[in-house]
């Protein structure tokens, strides 16, 4: 969930076409018209991204007239779905895995079962990745991974390649270091139960 009260604007004076600020925003909301920073307006969620990292100090964030919040219910997809998207993906529904805008695993999910197919999609409709983009990449990586689609990476800096988990380490490679101080087995067991723990005081429902 995020609360969107801001809105990035272009001195046209100023921005001279290089891009920077296409190539970061998490939700693709600029693009250059002729050699000029063009803001969408609807998609912009005030992340800052763009006026934090523009050379020319040509974008600046102003507070919009009327602010807005974006969020997907996670009651208004099938339970048995989500639960399971998220046990595949190794992450716990109720786990926060954006600390910024702290959304939960649970709601990407809830997004991707309602056919956000990439993370810029996902970023729109949950606010996700409109923070510092730092941790929360990996995990919306993996529970679209989880959902069987492989998206496209943009032309830009907006994020890479999924980053192995414990669970990827080969059994050669377990075997090999499981003599000197690393204890996978142990870790994945933890990880586990913290995947699959359940809220303390929560009903099942």
């Amino acid at each position: 969930m995020r609360v969107v009260n801001q809105l990035a604007k272009v001195d046209t004076e100023k921005c001279n076409g290089c891009q920077t600020c296409a190539k970061i925003c998490p939700v693709l909301a600029i693009k250059i018209v002729e050699k000029k920073a063009v803001v969408d307006s609807e998609m912009c969620r005030g992340c800052a991204n763009c006026e934090q990292r523009c050379p020319q100090y040509a974008m600046k964030m102003v507070k919009r007239e009327v602010p807005f919040t974006i969020y997907v219910d996670p009651t208004t997809v099938d339970a048995t779905q989500l639960k399971a998207l998220c046990a595949k993906a190794r992450l716990n529904p109720e786990q926060i895995i954006c600390y910024c805008t702290t959304t939960r695993a649970e709601e990407v999910a809830a997004a991707i079962l309602k056919g956000a197919k990439s993370p810029e999609e996902i970023s729109l409709q949950t606010g996700i990745r409109t923070g510092c983009k730092v941790e929360c990449i990996q995990p919306v990586l993996r529970l679209l991974e989880a959902a069987g689609i492989e998206p496209e990476r943009p032309d830009g800096y907006q994020w890479y390649g999924r980053t192995p988990t414990i669970w990827d380490i080969p059994e050669e490679v377990k075997k090999k270091y499981s003599s000197k101080g690393f204890y996978f087995e142990e870790d994945i067991k933890l990880l586990n139960q913290v995947a699959e723990a359940k809220t303390k005081g929560k009903e099942e429902k």
